[in-house]
């Protein structure tokens, strides 16, 4: 049993797991960074967009008005806030978004999709939704689908689209 071998550094089996429960740790952390690998691979060579790039854009994209204060962005988006700055600043620098402050409250900052930021992420999705197809979805059938997102709903909920 490969968790007998990892007991000997702890003083309590509590910290243990079993097999069934390493086996499906391991296969969501090794499927997470291998698709995401790919996806943000994929991005890059295309269309010279990182998968956390291409993620803000689709977030604005989606958006009312296509803006987001920053706050709010950073609460839909899976990256930290540091690196969600440094994201904008690129993605502002090539012209892809526009930041401005409220006239009500000057320490809300919110992020705008330009045109080009629009046209950007319209050629990206193709690629990107592809990809999902390709390294993810292509290799489960109809019912593994169903039964992925539910097992993983168990533990997020439902999918909230944002």
């Amino acid at each position: 049993m490969r968790m007998q071998v990892l007991a000997g550094y702890f003083d309590s089996m509590a910290f243990t797991l079993s097999d069934s429960e390493m086996d499906a740790w391991q296969a969501l952390l090794h499927a997470h960074h291998k698709i995401t690998s790919m996806l943000d691979a994929e991005l890059r060579e295309s269309h010279q967009l990182t998968w956390a790039e291409y993620d803000v854009l689709l977030r604005l994209a989606k958006a009312t008005g296509r803006t987001l204060t920053m706050t709010e962005l950073a609460r839909r988006i899976m990256i930290s806030p540091s690196g969600l700055t440094r994201v904008v600043d690129g993605l502002e620098e090539r012209g892809f978004v526009k930041r401005s402050r409220s006239k009500d409250d000057a320490r809300v900052v919110s992020t705008s999709l330009t045109d080009a930021g629009r046209d950007k992420v319209r050629r990206a999705a193709q690629t990107h939704l592809r990809g999902i197809r390709e390294h993810f979805t292509g290799h489960l059938s109809a019912a593994q689908l169903r039964e992925v997102a539910a097992a993983l709903q168990v533990i997020t909920g439902p999918h909230v689209p944002h």
